[in-house]
């Protein structure tokens, strides 16, 4: 099943995208309007410990306790996702983006969002496209869009991710799992 780009549907990288920072990818779409399209992928985490650049955030991320790289937008900021623990108030410091997730201002005190918060990533830069680009590229067949489900915001087994949302796909695009990393060695 696909769809068309929105906040909170799911990219995922198509065998024609074999180059980095895009290869076998999950991008999490965070915000899709008429200026264009951001988003963050969810299955490149760093080596890098939160706590070793963000202090009190690394209590607060979910497990694996790294920054992800984000996209190749900006990688020299930080930005936090985060989704609400059910019947919560939102918290000064959180922005709602979509359904229960938004993002969290990183200079807000760690004690105010993070007993509101269910799970939290922190990413280095971000994936952005201007007005119509992702959709052109959609139309290329460099992506496929597909709903999102709670727990792939937030897998604990990030390196898994690509195989595990395409397998749940079915039929042609659960193939695409069976392909190698660079289809021209097939």
């Amino acid at each position: 099943m696909t769809g068309a780009p929105a906040a909170g549907w799911l990219l995922i990288s198509s065998a024609i995208l074999v180059e980095p920072p895009f290869a076998r990818t999950i991008i999490l779409l965070l915000n899709v309007d008429a200026d264009g399209s951001l988003g963050v992928v969810l299955n490149r985490p760093s080596h890098v410990a939160v706590g070793e650049v963000l202090g009190g955030w690394g209590p607060v991320v979910a497990t694996p306790e790294v920054i992800f790289r984000g996209g190749p937008v900006d990688t020299d900021s930080a930005l936090g996702v985060a989704t609400l623990v059910g019947g919560e108030d939102e918290p000064i410091g959180w922005s709602r983006l979509f359904a229960d997730t938004g993002l969290v201002d990183l200079d807000a005190p760690t004690e105010v969002i993070g007993s509101a918060t269910a799970a939290m990533r922190i990413y280095a830069g971000y994936a952005g496209w201007s007005a119509g680009q992702l959709e052109d590229e959609i139309d290329e067949g460099a992506w496929y869009v597909v709903p999102a489900e709670r727990s792939d915001l937030f897998s604990p087994d990030p390196d898994l991710l690509w195989r595990q949302v395409l397998r749940r796909q079915g039929a042609e695009l659960a193939l695409m799992i069976t392909m190698p990393a660079d289809p021209t060695l097939n």
